[in-house]
Order: C-alpha cells, then structure tokens, then sequence
C-alpha cells in the first residue's frame, strides 16, 4: 500500500530537516538577529552551529538524529529491497560492493551530524569542525557510491527502468553543487569580516541543498510498492526477462535410435 512503505524514512528525514532549519532561521530572525558569542566581531549573519549552540541546541540535536536515523534507515531499505528483488537487483559484485560502502559513508556522516550538534561551535571549535568535515565528507562520498551503483544498474535497465538514471542524474546534481558550496564555504569559514557572513549564507544553502539528497530516496524507494495497478519494480523485471537460472529449459526430442515404435514423433506431434 502507499500509506505505510518504505518510501516513508526518507520523507521523515527531509521534513524533520527543513523544519528544524527553519525554525532555528525564523527563532534568530525573531529574536533581532542577536550576535551570537562564537560569531566574528563583524559578522552579522549567523551560521547553524552558532544558532544550534545556544538555546536552541536540544532542538539541534534531536532534528539532527531524527533526520540521520531516518535517512539511513532509508539507505538500509534500499539494500534490502534490492536483495530481495523488489528493486531492480544489483548485477555484480562491484554495484554490490558501492551499496555497501555508501551505507557505511553515510552512517559516518550521520555520526558526524549527531557529534558537531553536541559539541557545538562556541564551546568545542575544533571538534565541531572536524565533526562538520565528517557529515560533509561521509555524505558526499556515500552519494558517489551511489552514483557509481545506480549508474551500472541504471545501464542495464536502461529501458524498463529509467527512474534509476533519473536518480542518478539527481544525485549526481547533488555531488557537484555540494563539492561546490562546500569548497567556497571552507574558504569562506577561514577568512573573516565579510566573508564570514558570505560562508554562513552558503551554511545555509548547503543545508537546504541536502534536503533535496535525502527526497531523491522517495524516488528510488516508491517502485518498490505494491498495489492493485502496481507491481515493484524488481519483480515486474523478473516478469518480463527471467535470467538465466530462472528460465525454463526446453526438453530436446529423443534420437531415432532410442525413440522405439515412435520415431518421427515428439510428444504426439509428427517432427
């Protein structure tokens, strides 16, 4: 059914997210735009971890592991539907192997996430911004894995299953506009004055942009619902092109020699 599926983790995970960013953007825009301990003398735009280290900080850090368990239950429900061919099944051992490697990129993304809400910006400087490297850095590379699975499956079901180029397009949209919001964010992040209010606005930008990561599972994650009309997308391959182990293989006619009184005929039928 549509209601209760799988499809469900990844949409949990981006609503928490957005409503957890906005809530933080909206509370210090309604508080005056306070200037925050931890942000620059000049700075006038505060980033997330400056918001998520005050007040705001239990709600930091329960968005940000609701959001990370969700997402990765979603990358779980991936592997497993796939394993049970109810997506389109892997085709070898080297989208096998970036399946598993980006599940475990993204959980170390999503350690990264949960620690840099604890350890914030204004009391650990240091961890918080190795932590923020591990969410990015985990969370880009798992999206390459991805690409590189949904790439080789996607080219062997080019026609039955285009949402599976389709979502590789997306992720790979996601790949090269995060790289580039993180490298200008990096260089702004270490500058000061007016950059930093430069690097807080790409914070933000960044954080939106993952949100749109995290909705590209309900497209992988919604062929795999059966319905009335509907049947998941592994199966409905499975339907139409059994494999090779599958196939049925077709008895040959015995030879004139042993055939006896019969010959000439196969299964009542003159050959």
């Amino acid at each position: 059914m549509w209601i209760i599926s799988f499809w469900m983790f990844p949409l949990i995970s981006a609503c928490m997210w957005v409503a957890m960013l906005i809530a933080m953007l909206v509370s210090w825009v309604y508080d005056g735009r306070p200037h925050y301990g931890g942000m620059d003398k000049v700075q006038t735009i505060a980033y997330i971890s400056n918001v998520g280290a005050e007040r705001l900080q239990p709600l930091f850090i329960g968005g940000s592991v609701v959001t990370v368990v969700f997402l990765d239950l979603a990358f779980l429900s991936e592997r497993w539907l796939r394993h049970s061919n109810q997506l389109a099944s892997n085709k070898g051992k080297f989208d096998k192997a970036c399946a598993v490697l980006s599940i475990f990129f993204a959980i170390a993304g999503a350690a990264g996430l949960i620690l840099l809400s604890i350890f914030d910006t204004k009391h650990h400087p240091k961890m918080h911004d190795g932590f923020l490297a591990l969410f990015l850095a985990g969370y880009i590379v798992s999206a390459i894995l991805i690409c590189a699975e949904y790439l080789r499956i996607g080219i062997f079901y080019r026609r039955e299953h285009r949402v599976l180029l389709a979502s590789f397009f997306i992720k790979l949209a996601f790949i090269i506009i995060e790289v580039g919001l993180a490298i200008g964010f990096g260089i702004c992040m270490n500058g000061s004055g007016s950059r930093q209010n430069t690097g807080a606005i790409l914070e933000w930008t960044i954080a939106f942009v993952f949100t749109g990561y995290v909705l590209s599972f309900v497209v992988d994650l919604l062929p795999s619902v059966r319905t009335r009309n509907h049947v998941p997308q592994g199966e409905k391959f499975a339907m139409g092109h059994p494999s090779p182990e599958e196939a049925v293989s077709i008895e040959e006619p015995l030879t004139h020699d042993s055939a006896g009184p019969n010959t000439g005929f196969y299964r009542g039928q003159r050959v």
